[in-house]
């Protein structure tokens, strides 16, 4: 059970929960179903990481208004929003706080099957930046503050003299905290080095 892809319905038409959820069931997926998005906000720290696929028009709370108090809280799980309505200025607000996609009703199985799985897709990207970025602040926390300056410099791409003049020392010790730091990392070039400085983002 544990292992099968969970899928939260929040939607408060009890057709549409009921016969995505016999859909998804069958395909598979474990699902969880919610009669509306305040339901599922008091409940959000308890759920279990899943996909949510979240309709628009709910009553005490739009889709829309959900989808925003999962950003504030942190939320991350993945966003497919559904709506009965063709509105052209929702998808665009629904896609720019980060939904994966956006579906009319009714909607082929296919479409919300490739939606779901894209959902999952950046999920485990998301689960795979997020470890990568953990292990390389692990890797650079060896380096000395004045070698982690060095670095950040390095990765915005600024030379060794500007590197210098920002920091108040001469290029030549820039030089050596340099080959310090790539000797620290245990990296043979520049973009290895510059690899971990970017997933624990420096540079930014």
């Amino acid at each position: 059970m544990s292992d099968r892809k969970l899928v939260h319905i929040v939607d408060d038409e009890e057709a549409i929960r009921r016969s995505a959820s016999f859909m998804l069931k069958t395909s598979g997926y474990a699902v969880e179903t919610w009669a509306n998005g305040v339901a599922f906000l008091k409940e959000i720290r308890h759920v279990s990481e899943g996909c949510i696929l979240l309709d628009v028009r709910m009553p005490e709370m739009d889709g829309l208004e959900v989808q925003q108090a999962l950003l504030e809280r942190g939320v991350t799980m993945p966003v497919i929003i559904l709506t009965g309505h063709a509105d052209v200025s929702i998808a665009v607000r629904a896609m720019k706080a980060g939904a994966v996609e956006f579906l009319e009703k009714p909607f082929e199985k296919a479409v919300l099957i490739a939606s779901i799985e894209a959902a999952f897709a950046r999920m485990e990207a998301a689960e795979g930046a997020a470890a990568r970025s953990a292990e390389a602040e692990v890797v650079l926390g060896i380096l000395t503050p004045r070698e982690r300056e060095v670095l950040e410099g390095l990765a915005q791409g600024l030379p060794n003299k500007t590197i210098a003049y920002d920091l108040g020392i001469s290029p030549r010790t820039v030089e050596v905290h340099r080959a310090n730091l790539m000797a620290k990392l245990e990296v043979r070039s520049l973009s290895d080095a510059l690899r971990l400085a970017f997933a624990a983002g420096l540079g930014a």
